[in-house]
Order: structure tokens, then C-alpha cells, then sequence
């Protein structure tokens, strides 16, 4: 293999892989996300060329992972979270197979279970929710369909969109007085997070910044019997 997609977990650099760690540590090229912990980029070897993403699109992304791995170096591209969920490592895959690069996929913890997991709040529960829906909030919403929806929503890159999309739940026919929580900066030593209700969560949330998870759902509800009190910033 030539190109590694790793996922870095989703804040805390401590929750890595250890394949992923290992390949951090012996890599050549390392393309790497704005919101991977510093602690992990500084994992690369000193002569390692290091690449932040912030001023390149996708698509220089996937010429560089192309360049690099077709002269046989050892690249890792390190991803937040999971690759392949909402971290367009499907994108990477298809880039390199088309080129003919070998690639490997390394999964790392994903934001969708950890972060609320930081918060107390656990995404399924015995008796409370059996099913999961994650959504992109950047994305069309069909706010009927995930009004109806069963189980626990969660919510990728939405904080921007919060009144929107609770408004449009609400509209329908989601319980405004469904649990609601937002975590920001998830298991980071600056995470904050707030537990409200759909209806009154966009006012209790005011002053998080991203990156943010939006959870709702009755799962929502466990977490002042679960919480070890992190980062809280408001009940109401």
C-alpha cells in the first residue's frame, strides 16, 4: 500500500487507532485536516512533508494523494473522525482506484457515537431508541421524513442551521418538547455542550462554535444520569 486513509478520531487525540498512530509515525506524506489535534500531526516523522487542507479543495486533495502514492511514498491522509462518514473518504477512495494507487482505509472512532458518548448521552439505549439517523445538516432536509423518523437524529455540521432545522422539525410534527442537546468541540479539553428541547435548544446553544454534533431524540434525556459533568454549559 502506498496511500493510507486514516481516520483520526474525532477530537481527543488519544482516541487513534494504533494501526493509525503507527502509520503517523512512519509515513513519508501527511495530508492532513484543519481540526486534527496538533499532537498528532507532530507524530510525523521530522522529514515527513506535512499538508494542511484549509486553503486546498477536494479536488487538489485528490491530486496530491494521487501524486505522491504513484511514486511509491508512504502517505497517510488523516481524516477527523471516520473516513467514510461524512469525511469524503469515499471521494479519496474513488480518486486513487481510477488512478491505480494502491490505497488502504484505517477506521477511526467516529464523531456520530463519540461525541454524544463525551456528552452522556448514548446514541441507542434499551427501552428508549433502537435506530440511528445521521444526517448532513449542509444538505437538503426533508424535514417531514426526519420529523417521522424513529430513534435518535444526529445531526453532522449543522450548528449554522440550528433554528432552521429545529423550526422545520417542529413543522413536521416533531414534539417541540423533545430532547435536544448541541456538543461543541466534542471530547476536546474545550468541549461545551447544552441539553434543552428542540423547541428552545437554538437559544440555549447561542455562543457554541463549531464544530458542533446536534442530537435529538428521548436518548437525550439520560444525560444528567450519565454525564460526568463535562463542559455543560446550560440545562433549560
Amino acid at each position: 500500500m502506498t496511500v493510507f486513509l486514516v481516520g483520526a478520531g474525532p477530537g481527543d487525540p488519544g482516541l487513534i487507532t494504533r494501526r493509525g498512530l503507527d502509520l503517523i509515525r512512519g509515513c513519508d506524506v501527511l495530508v492532513h485536516d484543519r481540526l486534527v489535534a496538533d499532537e498528532l500531526v507532530e507524530e510525523a516523522p521530522a522529514v515527513a512533508i506535512r499538508i494542511g487542507r484549509e486553503r486546498l479543495d477536494q479536488d487538489e486533495i485528490n491530486r496530491l494523494l494521487v501524486l505522491y502514492g504513484s511514486r511509491g511514498l508512504s502517505v497517510v491522509r488523516l481524516k477527523g473522525g471516520d473516513p467514510f462518514v461524512f469525511g469524503r473518504g469515499g471521494e479519496e477512495a474513488l480518486a486513487l482506484a481510477e488512478a491505480g494507487v494502491p490505497f488502504e482505509v484505517v477506521p477511526g472512532v467516529s464523531s456520530l457515537s463519540a461525541v454524544p458518548a463525551a456528552a452522556g448521552i448514548p446514541i441507542t439505549h434499551r427501552g428508549v431508541s433502537s435506530q440511528v439517523t445521521i444526517v448532513n445538516g449542509q444538505g437538503p432536509l426533508d424535514f417531514a421524513s426526519l420529523a417521522s423518523t424513529k430513534g435518535t437524529l444526529v445531526f453532522f455540521m449543522a450548528l449554522a442551521r440550528l433554528a432552521e432545522i429545529t423550526t422545520g422539525l417542529a413543522a413536521g410534527g416533531l414534539d417541540p418538547d423533545t430532547p435536544a442537546a448541541v456538543i461543541a468541540s466534542g471530547t476536546g479539553p474545550e468541549q461545551e455542550s447544552v441539553i434543552s428541547t428542540l423547541e428552545l435548544i437554538p437559544e440555549a446553544a447561542d455562543g457554541l462554535r463549531s464544530p458542533a454534533l446536534v442530537v435529538i431524540g428521548d436518548v437525550v434525556s439520560l444525560s444528567g444520569r450519565i454525564a460526568a459533568d463535562r463542559g455543560t454549559l446550560a440545562v433549560a
